[in-house]
């Protein structure tokens, strides 16, 4: 089965894995990870009307997600495709409320996060600000060595805003070509996608009707501690652990 995943990101540039956490489980991640964003500091989170509906420092707020890369098979399944010295080195969380809707249109995930911004180098540009940490746009090669988890903790459906990706698209760039046709990704909560940075995807708005949220903690990984040019990840921590 896992064999079955690798080869999907490889030619699809994403995997469905299924029921790698119960409900049971996402009932108890939602209700710390709630309590956390409430009693995170202002600038860590995004709120409106007193509802915080994402965050780019979750490791920060929610130390306990950096725990969840473990369960397997998600732990087999990173190392087989990063190799031995990946690890974890964003977290991000948002929701799509039913009340405030939103949408993004056909992109790749091209930022990642650093700690050293003042250097020049051809894999990066575009520095910027977000949350107070700097980040930049990375090369092909540096997205090429990464990989990205998405923890769904709602059922996902026509009604709430799915994800659609361009199967393949992620390996020539290409989203708009008659090769690349529109997949909307349906997922249980407990449910994680794996997917590549350079697949294009987007996300429409919910059903204007509809009264479910679609909560998403997205994790990024990265295949080694390094990055080229004296460039330093803003957080990198190992999935593998000396005393493993």
């Amino acid at each position: 089965m896992q064999a079955d995943w690798q080869q999907q990101l490889r030619d699809d540039g994403f995997a469905l894995i299924p029921a790698v956490f119960t409900r049971d489980e996402i009932e108890g991640i939602v209700g710390e990870l709630h309590r956390a964003l409430h009693n995170a500091p202002p600038q860590a989170v995004l709120a409106r009307n007193q509802r915080v509906y994402a965050s780019r420092q979750l490791l920060r707020v929610f130390p306990a997600a950096k725990d969840l890369c473990h369960r397997q098979p998600l732990r087999n399944l990173l190392q087989s495709v990063l190799g031995s010295q990946c690890g974890l080195v964003r977290g991000l969380y948002f929701d799509k409320p039913p009340e405030q809707s939103w949408a993004l249109p056909w992109h790749q995930d091209r930022g990642v996060a650093i700690r050293n911004e003042g250097l020049e180098s051809p894999h990066f540009s575009k520095v910027r600000l977000k949350a107070d940490v700097p980040h930049v746009e990375a090369s092909r090669e540096v997205l090429e060595s990464m990989l990205s988890l998405r923890l769904h903790l709602d059922t996902v459906t026509k009604e709430n805003g799915p994800l659609l990706v361009r199967p393949g698209s992620h390996r020539d760039g290409q989203p708009g070509t008659q090769a690349h046709v529109a997949h909307a990704v349906y997922a249980h909560a407990g449910d994680v996608l794996a997917i590549r940075p350079l697949l294009f995807h987007c996300s429409r708005n919910s059903d204007p009707q509809t009264t479910s949220h679609r909560r998403i903690i997205h994790l990024e990984f990265a295949a080694k501690p390094t990055l080229p040019d004296g460039f330093h990840w803003h957080e990198f921590h190992p999935l593998t652990q000396p005393d493993d």
